[in-house]
């Protein structure tokens, strides 16, 4: 969008605020560099409509795309603060809009579980940890209830299919209320204690989980009294 206006405002908004943009920004400064990776932070994104946000982006020198994928120049870095003051603000002002329940997102939960966990604290070994969804919108993608996350330190990743081998725990919820623990608005260890989140198998290895889990960089956010 062209607002023909010499203002900085409008030219930096005309490279900041086209839609699916500060998502894609979002992701990149949380350290998704690939193609695909980034695409699994906006799973409502065509692949095309992405390639072109991108060319955009490379075109206003905000993103440079190399061997390794992309990567934010000093102009693309410098937007941090903008998105963590956009994030901000919507975790304190924005998410009374949650309760659409067609927001929350399976893909983009289990992304952000897999790309927070604190590899530190694995124990050496595979784990194999199932997740099992009740309440997830329907639709091609976002309807999926069960996922996998298969931890093998230092190494995490989020499978859509069985990647066989055992199955270590299972983790099973409502989807809104995890995603809910997650971005801080209910504690985890309450949901655990009144059962609405459940984890089963290894004893050892459930009692540890929950360590493992980094919530949303936005979770401590105060929220309005209201």
């Amino acid at each position: 969008m062209k607002y023909g206006q010499f203002c900085p405002v409008a030219k930096a908004a005309e490279v900041f605020a086209e839609r699916w943009t500060p998502l894609i920004l979002r992701e990149l400064l949380a350290g998704s560099r690939r193609f695909s990776e980034i695409q699994r932070g906006v799973p409502l994104m065509s692949r095309s409509l992405l390639a072109t946000r991108l060319r955009e982006l490379e075109r206003a020198g905000v993103v440079v795309k190399g061997e390794n994928g992309y990567a934010l120049t000093d102009a693309g870095e410098e937007l941090r603060p903008a998105i963590n003051a956009l994030g901000t603000w919507g975790q304190r002002w924005a998410r009374r809009q949650l309760e659409r329940d067609g927001d929350y997102d399976a893909g983009l939960l289990m992304w952000a579980i897999c790309r927070g966990i604190k590899t530190e604290r694995l124990p050496e070994g595979r784990i194999v940890v199932l997740f099992e969804f009740s309440g997830v919108p329907r639709g091609a993608k976002r309807g999926q209830r069960v996922w996998w996350l298969v931890l093998a330190k230092p190494d995490v990743d989020v499978c859509l299919k069985d990647p066989g081998g055992e199955t270590n725990l299972t983790v099973a919820a409502d989807l809104k209320t995890f995603a809910r623990a997650w971005m801080g608005d209910l504690p985890f260890s309450q949901a655990l204690r009144n059962g609405a989140i459940r984890i089963e198998g290894d004893r050892k290895l459930a009692r540890e989980f929950p360590g493992w889990l980094a919530l949303s960089p936005l979770a401590r956010v105060e929220r309005p009294a209201s």
